[in-house]
């Protein structure tokens, strides 16, 4: 592993860090805010799966959340988006290649061979990050944006032992339906249809739901609004009754703004399970 970084930050330490990957035959970065409270011994930790055309960095820097996360004493890891470097498949296209993994296994060539990002994610980084750092793997929680809501809802869903709560801001819910979701699969796992659905949140929902408590907000003035797929979510934690919130913020659109915006509500709302309160 290689320190690319590492700063004091509200009591504790935001670091950067790199590591050849298995998963992804890559380098692959990563950002992690350790709160004073690591320095004792293991913390809890929420995971922020970023979205289309973001690295580690984007919400490291821009979602304010390391200041709530020290009141709570909770760890932060950023992951990246997508492998990167030369040899790396990529495409002109800001919505697929490098930044726009999706959170998903390729099966498809060119991408197959790097683009392992649910496995990166899930198995590599969590039990990475659990032996390196002073991590406590039986207390997680996950929340995205965007491409990255996409990613923490389903991986929630599909690993419901792991994480107990998950929130997402404007979230890709229904990927199937979506143009934000039907160019990638096809793209990463081809044309069988059965094999985009365990990535598609509104599908899970109906079909598993979620054992812990979901959040999840979406502002009104959204300019990418109609590729999210909000009201089918809506429609399937309706049908599940499933423990959720779901709120539309009035006037706030897709940008860190509105992210940093209900960060602390966020923050809040994880600690409250990682803590069982």
């Amino acid at each position: 592993m290689e320190t690319i970084s590492e700063n004091r930050c509200f009591g504790g330490t935001q670091g950067v860090y790199s590591h050849d990957s298995d998963a992804t035959g890559t380098r692959m970065t990563f950002g992690l805010f350790l709160p004073e409270e690591a320095e004792d011994g293991p913390v809890p930790v929420l995971w922020f799966l970023s979205g289309l055309t973001c690295t580690h960095e984007n919400a490291m820097v821009k979602a304010g959340a390391q200041g709530w996360a020290a009141e709570q004493g909770i760890a932060l890891v950023f992951p990246d988006t997508s492998p990167r470097g030369e040899g790396v498949p990529d495409d002109d296209a800001f919505d697929l290649g490098q930044g726009a993994g999706f959170y998903v296994n390729a099966t498809q060539d060119p991408w197959a061979e790097h683009y392992q990002m649910w496995d990166y994610v899930t198995d590599e980084l969590s039990v990475y990050v659990a032996n390196n750092f002073a991590i406590d793997p039986e207390r997680q929680s996950i929340c995205g944006h965007s491409m990255g809501g996409h990613g923490a809802l389903t991986i929630a869903m599909s690993l419901p032992d792991r994480y107990r709560s998950v929130s997402a801001f404007a979230p890709i819910c229904n990927p199937t339906e979506s143009d934000w979701g039907r160019k990638q699969f096809t793209a990463y796992l081809g044309d069988n249809t059965a094999l985009w659905e365990p990535h598609d949140a509104s599908l899970l929902m109906r079909e598993t739901g979620f054992p812990g408590p979901v959040l999840i907000d979406t502002g009104t003035a959204d300019q990418f609004g109609d590729l999210l797929g909000t009201e089918a979510m809506a429609a399937a934690i309706a049908a599940r009754r499933q423990n959720a919130t779901l709120r539309l913020q009035p006037g706030y659109d897709h940008s860190y703004f509105f992210i940093s915006t209900f960060m602390s509500d966020h923050v809040t709302f994880h600690a409250e399970a990682l803590y069982g309160l």
